[in-house]
């Protein structure tokens, strides 16, 4: 065997030879390790990333990868894999773990434990940069001056609790620009979630006021505001201001049914996440409470990628880090399992929050109810999520028994194209696996060069691009991004067209199938195509024929939403978008100014001068521009 493929780790080579060889590359990289805390990144073929870990001492711990024995499978499989290392030292170990966190979720190394988190969580925001304070949701950086409560688990969790609060407290919801020109009262008015201040219908203090039981709300001192309330009743009444008396009642109810709906609350604690971890089926579900200001304010769950061989403890470790890596943690986090290197992320995630942050494990009271209904919780969700893998594995084993494929296909891609008179052409692809929709890795094509009312040659440039693109970037289909199978929507003439186009690009093992709805165009008569394969029809109760549908149904709403979101596009796009240095607020002061795109063409240069915020520069820009 050549000398080059042994230190390349070949495919072909023996597993120890393999080994070997990336351990050797190590242990060169050792000679000038320094003995600081750090991180370490293991570099595989082309530059990626295959494991990223934090060490105390980077010596000693990438010493320890050359010593196969005392290493896992998944380790040994990482080590042979091995082309170079890379190195970030740290001042801390505790700064070294949230390093690490950070280097997992940016490269996405494929041996480490890996939480695919992107979304943002939302907030409250009562704004304190107004006599008036709005009451919205928000999300991102907190830049704006207000009061911020949160994070919810989801947008439709904020979206209850702002209605609650509004039928509550009655506090705006509206900007301040729809709020500085208002003449009359809106439709929250009318229905009772607003005071109206836009039109002075409350003073400031007494809209203060509202503000303030608002935020004391959210702060978890409901019960104080109800006694307030309470007291406001009875003095309203003694007065025989009964109109009065009744919507405070109508208040106190609302808060008590608000309460009610509170299914988590221990009294003591203010600020906690709850988190609890279920393992089974080589799969562990994480279940996480946020409890914020003494009120439960929704929950997530999670599926983190790792290792069958790896410990409970381990993978709560890498979850916290993770998590917690673009947001503070809580003072406390109550745990039902205790995470590996406890003490070690304690100091991490007090250093990123800037405040301190206790992990708590209880034994016994309120507490451990908390964590044991989280674990039910996850113990659920993993439970349904097992049975749902099951049965799409099932279904993908009849897919490929019905197809004549060697295996049961890891991953479909479905393609659909969308225009409407051959406008504002796209193309789409969605795909799918033994996980259900893959949809992060969906993918819109606009159309270019195809005209646009030819659905062959627009099926011809997006497989063209789809699949010139991943001999480009993955010609050895390590990615796990090439397809198992094609699903076309079409009959024999597509698959033909396929084909070519396939071949055209020098593959021609990828199995294609098209799905074509029968004569009069009903569902549930479909048709499949494959090559040198008659025709034919599944039972209407055949379990993977709904399956297909959904796959091409999918395909083909991906396909429409994509084409009215570029259609939407284009209604509010003029020519005054493709002046270089003419912005949207200039765009808006023109349009606002002449009433139109038409009129600022015809316009001279002396009436461009006219319109707020355009200089003798920028007229002419616009007038020569109109003008060639």
């Amino acid at each position: 065997m050549p000398q080059d493929e042994v230190e390349r780790g070949s495919k072909t080579a023996h597993p120890r030879t393999r080994f070997d060889a990336g351990a050797a590359i190590l242990r060169e990289q050792i000679k000038t390790l320094p003995t600081q805390p750090g991180v370490y990144k293991m570099i595989g073929a082309e530059g990626a990333a295959l494991y990223v870990g934090k060490a105390r001492n980077l010596k000693k711990r990438v010493a320890s990868y050359t010593q196969q024995a005392r290493l896992p499978l998944r380790l040994q499989r990482m080590v042979a894999q091995v082309e170079s290392l890379e190195i970030t030292v740290t001042q801390t170990e505790a700064e070294a773990l949230l390093l690490e966190a950070t280097y997992i979720q940016r490269f996405l190394p494929p041996f480490n434990i890996l939480l695919r988190d992107d979304k943002s969580y939302p907030f409250i925001l009562i704004t304190r940069d107004h006599d008036f304070p709005q009451l919205a949701k928000h999300r991102g950086a907190k830049t704006r001056k207000g009061m911020y409560f949160g994070p919810f688990a989801s947008g439709g969790a904020v979206t209850e609790t702002l209605t609650l609060l509004q039928r509550g407290f009655m506090l705006r919801n509206c900007s301040d620009s729809f709020f500085a020109n208002r003449s009359r009262p809106c439709l929250q008015y009318h229905i009772k979630r607003c005071t109206a201040p836009c039109v002075g219908f409350v003073s400031k203090e007494a809209y203060a006021v509202q503000v303030s039981e608002a935020a004391d709300f959210l702060k978890g001192r409901s019960q104080e505001i109800q006694q307030a309330l309470a007291g406001q009743m009875k003095q309203a009444s003694d007065a025989l201001d009964y109109e009065q008396a009744a919507r405070l009642r109508d208040r106190i109810k609302l808060l008590t049914s608000i309460q009610a709906r509170q299914s988590i609350h221990v009294a003591g604690i203010l600020d906690a996440d709850v988190i609890a971890a279920h393992r089974e089926g080589g799969k562990t579900a994480i279940q996480i409470f946020f409890l914020r200001d003494g009120q439960h304010y929704g929950g997530r769950l999670f599926y983190p990628t790792h290792e069958v061989d790896q410990d409970i403890s381990e993978i709560l470790t890498a979850f916290l880090a993770q998590f917690y890596a673009d947001k503070p943690a809580p003072s406390l986090l109550i745990l039902d399992t205790p995470p590996a290197e406890c003490a070690l992320l304690e100091e991490a995630l007090s250093s990123r929050a800037e405040h301190k942050v206790h992990i708590l494990v209880p034994q016994t009271g309120d507490k451990k109810r908390l964590v044991e209904m989280a674990r039910h919780n996850a113990q659920e969700a993993l439970a349904r999520l097992l049975s749902e893998r099951s049965e799409q594995t099932r279904l993908l084993q009849r897919v490929a028994t019905l197809f004549d494929l060697p295996a049961p296909p890891k991953r479909i891609e479905v393609y659909d194209n969308s225009h409407l008179s051959g406008t504002h052409a796209v193309g789409a692809m969605i795909a799918a696996g033994p996980e259900g929709f893959l949809k992060k890795t969906y993918r819109k094509f606009t159309i270019r060069a195809a005209a646009s009312n030819d659905d062959f040659a627009m099926m011809r440039e997006v497989l063209t691009r789809r699949f010139a693109r991943l001999i480009d970037e993955d010609p050895a289909r390590a990615s796990g991004l090439w397809p198992d199978l094609l699903l076309i929507d079409g009959g024999a003439g597509q698959i033909g067209k396929v084909i070519e186009v396939l071949e055209s690009c020098g593959v021609s093992d990828i199995p294609i199938v098209g799905i074509a709805k029968g004569p009069d165009r009903n569902a549930g008569r479909e048709r499949f195509f494959l090559p040198k394969r008659e025709a034919f029809s599944l039972p209407p109760d055949d379990p993977a024929l709904y399956y297909l549908q959904r796959l091409r149904d999918e395909a083909h709403r991906f396909a429409i939403g994509t084409h009215r979101a570029r259609r939407a596009k284009a209604i509010g796009h003029s020519r005054l978008d493709d002046i270089p240095g003419i912005g949207a607020a200039r765009k808006k002061a023109l349009l606002h100014h002449f009433g139109s795109a038409k009129e600022v063409e015809g316009a001279g240069l002396e009436d461009l001068l006219r319109a707020p915020g355009i200089s003798r520069a920028v007229a002419q820009k616009i007038y020569g521009y109109f003008r060639g």
